[in-house]
């Protein structure tokens, strides 16, 4: 079934929810990976359509989410800085650090600036020659050209004003730490599109093989989640692995190359933690050495800022698919999108603030 025209048809919705319901035999969980999806199906009702041997557990694709409390702390830490224009994605601002957040160092006159692209950034810096522009590089694989991108043109500028507080990580190595959980319940997984639509497929051949599990590659509206669902329960009830593509319309197999080669010559993997979960080996990139002076981790000293994170938040729990939001003992009394206590309650991907906006417990 193609739903290149038709992906929000109620007719085709109901024929796959049908199928959905004449495939499955037997109780499987499956986990989708983005944050996006994660919205999608709670405030579309999808979870509350689909049959009840179907568990569907949510993934770490936040990166909001998932930016460690102790960077939180190092981007207020650079931003209060008099000399420093902090600039950033609108949805970092409200994200709890230890004691505040971005916006609240905002509001006590920080030079803190939304911009909606990090070229917007070089701009600033190139107008302000006089302000130190930080642009704070939070995403996936998604955010990684555009971010290159702007490291890239700055230095072609010569601009010595401008740099990165690099937080970016890796979807692939996320879902291995997933399924070596030895308590973990997922048996297979929905991919975000759009990391697919910049890597590839290729990456996640390894890991179907590996863990013995598959995984279907989908986009974001209702009938895309919806088909990639029927087409994870078709592989699960034959027994079968690998890797599957609902996303044809954007996803090639190898990927976009332009954009992969950028994220290679200025980007490197490195290990990254993760916020409720810990250090991830290789699962994050970092600015390579040639391009070490539009590191802002180093350019102003915080690398030594440390944090813990508060132990009535559970979001690490969540974030690894161990825990559903509404049974989170703060959810929606001492944790809400007014006063969160973690990341997944204020960002827009969130699971916490899905729950919240969108569930229905009646």
């Amino acid at each position: 079934m193609r739903f290149v025209d038709e992906y929000r048809d109620p007719v085709a919705a109901e024929r796959l929810l049908a199928a959905i319901a004449s495939t499955i035999t037997r109780p499987w969980s499956i986990m989708e990976i983005c944050g996006g999806q994660t919205h999608t199906l709670v405030r579309s009702g999808i979870d509350r359509l689909l049959p009840p041997a179907l568990t569907l557990v949510h993934g770490p694709g936040c990166p909001v989410c998932v930016t460690p409390l102790e960077m939180i702390d190092r981007a207020i830490a650079i931003a209060r800085r008099p000399e420093v224009t902090f600039t950033s994605f609108g949805d970092m601002l409200r994200v709890p650090g230890s004691t505040t957040d971005l916006l609240a160092v905002k509001a006590a006159g920080a030079d803190v600036r939304v911009v909606y692209s990090p070229l917007d950034a070089v701009r600033i810096a190139q107008r302000e020659p006089e302000r130190q522009v930080v642009f704070f590089a939070v995403g996936f694989e998604t955010t990684a050209p555009a971010n290159a991108m702007a490291v890239w043109q700055a230095h072609r500028l010569g601009l010595r004003n401008f740099s990165l507080l690099v937080s970016h990580v890796l979807v692939p190595p996320a879902m291995e730490a997933i399924l070596a959980t030895p308590d973990t319940r997922v048996q297979g997984f929905l991919a975000a599109g759009h990391v697919c639509a910049v890597m590839g497929l290729r990456e996640y051949e390894p890991i179907a093989a590996r863990y013995h599990v598959p995984i279907v590659v989908t986009g974001f509206e209702p009938l895309d989640l919806l088909q990639g669902i029927l087409m994870l329960l078709e592989l699960l009830e034959a027994g079968a692995v690998g890797v599957r593509n609902q996303y044809a319309r954007a996803v090639q197999p190898d990927g976009n190359l332009p954009a992969r080669q950028l994220i290679a010559q200025v980007f490197e993997v490195t290990e990254r933690k993760w916020r409720g979960i810990g250090a991830i080996p290789a699962s994050g990139l970092g600015l390579r050495t040639e391009f070490r002076a539009y590191d802002a981790l180093h350019r102003f000293g915080v690398a030594d800022i440390v944090a813990t994170e508060p132990a009535d938040c559970h979001a690490g729990a969540v974030l690894q698919g161990l825990l559903r939001p509404e049974a989170c003992p703060a959810f929606g009394t001492r944790c809400t999108p007014e006063h969160p206590l973690g990341a997944p309650m204020v960002s827009s991907e969130g699971a916490c603030a899905a729950y919240f906006h969108y569930a229905r417990t009646t």
